[in-house]
């Protein structure tokens, strides 16, 4: 499987971002750590894992210690190694179901194709809410047909103000 993942945090200075290797490490908590190195001191540090174009998992730690997961589908934890230490100790379902994001708010772009059913996330879709990201976005986002989970992250950073950031490290 092929996986990018994309840290940002954001500290005195403005967002910062670099690319963590996963592959070593054997839980959450080792993730956790290697998030909270990329800024010792930031108050919010996301983590964007993408995987083979079709999973997308996004890590949040707040002030260094409040931890909070979410995943675009429950099926990353069966298809990798690095999807079940991200979400296998997730068991709470997504808040909303994707079933329930019948239309976007009239300011989002409603010219997309329909939520795709079969998507199951997991986890805390709100984790992005304070950024400006709402659970009702972020399910809509990952549950649409056609968008690649690089393209989830490009929209998720280009709207917090890291887009630029996570950009340069794909050119990297």
């Amino acid at each position: 499987m092929s996986t990018f993942a994309a840290a940002v945090a954001r500290g005195k200075n403005g967002w910062t971002a670099s690319e963590l290797d996963l592959a070593g490490l054997a839980d959450i908590d080792e993730v956790v750590d290697a998030l909270r190195d990329v800024e010792p001191d930031a108050d919010v540090a996301l983590l964007f894992v993408e995987s083979d174009d079709q999973y997308l998992s996004i890590v949040r730690l707040d002030e260094g210690e409040d931890l909070r997961v979410f995943g675009s589908d429950s099926a990353f934890v069966e298809e990798s190694r690095i999807g079940a230490v991200l979400l296998g100790e997730i068991e709470v379902p997504a808040v909303l179901e994707i079933d329930d994001l019948t239309s976007e708010s009239e300011e989002e772009d409603t010219d997309r194709p329909s939520p795709d059913p079969d998507a199951d996330p997991v986890g805390d879709a709100d984790l992005l809410n304070d950024l400006g990201i709402s659970a009702n976005r972020l399910l809509g986002l990952c549950g649409q047909e056609g968008m690649l989970p690089s393209d989830v992250t490009a929209e998720i950073c280009q709207r917090i103000g890291c887009g630029d950031e996570v950009e340069e490290l794909r050119e990297a």
